[in-house]
């Protein structure tokens, strides 16, 4: 690593922020992770401010990225990035015994996501409406499920794909055991 530390300053913001969107949390999650306030980690990705020591370490701990690699120089164009089952984010406080894997990239929120569920038997998934014209496509991976949108309903089996709204509440039941489904929420 030959970067003059002018270099390495103002480099660190965005690898920061990439890091952060990499492994798909808020900037309250990284406060909550790392002891950093949020509005310390906004300031340090935004290159208002610049980290001690200490605290970039605790962020590259809770980023579980290594310390020296966010300052070196790498060639992003040819390579194949691969996430392994541990690192693919997750969300398990959401719903009724159900765990969210989150597959598609942070980028893309607000826009085209894509996730992993599996429920519990008897686990839920009950959501508010999100956006205007919001729409939302499961297919059924194992066990099975009733979806809800509306007043409408549909049970669904293993390989089964369900399309419907999701800017009216809507929901998600394992009926029959544990189930799995992939979900796509494509916003209008």
């Amino acid at each position: 690593m030959t970067d003059e530390p002018d270099d390495i300053l103002s480099k660190l913001p965005a690898r920061l922020k990439e890091a952060r969107r990499a492994q798909g949390l808020s900037l309250e999650a990284v406060a909550n992770l790392s002891g950093v306030s949020r509005s310390m980690v906004s300031q340090i990705e935004r290159g208002e401010s610049s980290p001690t020591i200490a605290t970039l370490w605790n962020l590259t701990r809770a980023l579980q990225v290594d310390f020296a690699g966010l300052l070196e120089d790498r060639d992003n164009a040819d390579r194949v990035e691969v996430l392994r089952q541990s690192e693919v984010p997750s969300i398990d406080n959401m719903g009724k015994g159900c765990l969210i894997r989150i597959l598609s990239p942070p980028e893309d929120a607000g826009g085209h996501e894509v996730y992993d569920i599996r429920f519990e038997p008897d686990g839920a998934l009950i959501s508010q409406p999100h956006g205007r014209g919001v729409q939302e496509q499961l297919t059924v991976l194992e066990g099975s499920v009733r979806v809800a949108s509306g007043s409408a309903a549909g049970d669904l089996g293993p390989g089964d794909t369900a399309r419907y709204a999701a800017d009216v509440a809507h929901s998600i039941h394992a009926t029959d055991g544990a189930a799995r489904i992939f979900l796509i929420v494509k916003q209008a």
